[in-house]
């Protein structure tokens, strides 16, 4: 650290630093940068004493304007809800079979359970209702519980093995890890992966035939079809909830699954659990 200078070649004020020698010049900021600068400074004071802005203990500030973006938003919401306020009433009124016969409640319904489908639903079965791995696919016609519009709705509203709705749909396969030896697990699987493909040992095949009769027919029949009074999952139809290779069957029969979907009608209004399931109803796979 040295006193400040003026640099000898252009007579610019330096700092008084001085590294290997070398002097750091004091150059000053272009003015129209520092001009702009105060103008940031000018306008973000200006912004907090027009707008909220600084937090206080219970709340913030709350402006001159007293702009709310949450009040903005529900005074659009209930601008919304008021000019399709008899759409709604109509929805509710209707017969949720009935729904699809109305060209103009039906195009309604849909656009509004497909906005309830990618906010509360698509987390899960995906936002193109594909499914995934433990998730159903409700494109298809594949439906545990069945694909009526009813049915939907109610699995919508009280939804599948969740301690939260009394009147939630409930199955549960047993676990056959313990039910079954070796020989036996193995020749079931094979048994099931022969009633939706040429693919497998018939030696196992056959053996497994006699196990799933007494075991697995009272849930999936004995074509191994399903039953949808239990959920039970139609076996021969090449739809695999999760994954058809031997080792995730093997591991089904060994440990069961037990997937939990939330009761939706806790949380959705009586319209939006009609509207979404007008639109799961469309979406390809509806009966």
């Amino acid at each position: 650290m040295t006193k400040k200078t003026r640099d000898k070649i252009n007579s610019v004020k330096t700092t008084g630093h001085i590294w290997d020698g070398i002097e750091e010049l004091n150059n000053p900021l272009p003015r129209w940068w520092l001009w702009t600068f105060y103008l940031t400074i000018a306008w973000g004071i200006g912004y907090t004493i027009a707008y909220p802005a600084w937090p206080l203990i219970n709340g913030s500030t709350k402006g001159l304007l007293e702009y709310s973006t949450r009040r903005e938003l529900g005074e659009n919401i209930a601008d919304h809800e008021s000019k399709n306020s008899d759409l709604v009433a109509e929805l509710n009124a209707t017969d949720i079979s009935d729904i699809n016969i109305n060209d103009n409640l039906h195009r309604y319904a849909n656009a509004r359970g497909a906005s309830v489908f990618r906010a509360q639903c698509s987390q899960c079965h995906g936002s193109g209702a594909a499914g995934n791995k433990g998730y159903p696919n409700l494109l298809d016609d594949d439906w545990l519980w069945g694909g009526t519009l009813k049915q939907i709705k109610y699995s919508i509203n009280h939804g599948i093995r969740n301690e939260s709705d009394f009147d939630a749909r409930y199955s549960e396969m047993p676990e056959f890890d313990e039910l079954l030896d070796e020989k036996e697990i193995k020749s079931v699987v094979e048994y099931v992966i022969s009633l939706s493909t040429d693919e497998y040992d018939k030696t196992f095949a056959d053996l497994g035939s006699s196990i799933f009769f007494d075991n697995c027919v009272s849930c999936h029949g004995v074509n191994g079809s399903g039953n949808r009074e239990q959920g039970a999952p139609n076996l021969s139809d090449a739809i695999w909830l999760y994954g058809n290779s031997r080792e995730a069957i093997e591991y089904t029969v060994r440990n069961s699954r037990f997937g939990v979907m939330p009761a939706w009608g806790q949380r959705l209004s009586e319209e939006d659990l009609r509207a979404v399931s007008v639109y799961v109803h469309n979406l390809g796979g509806g009966e």
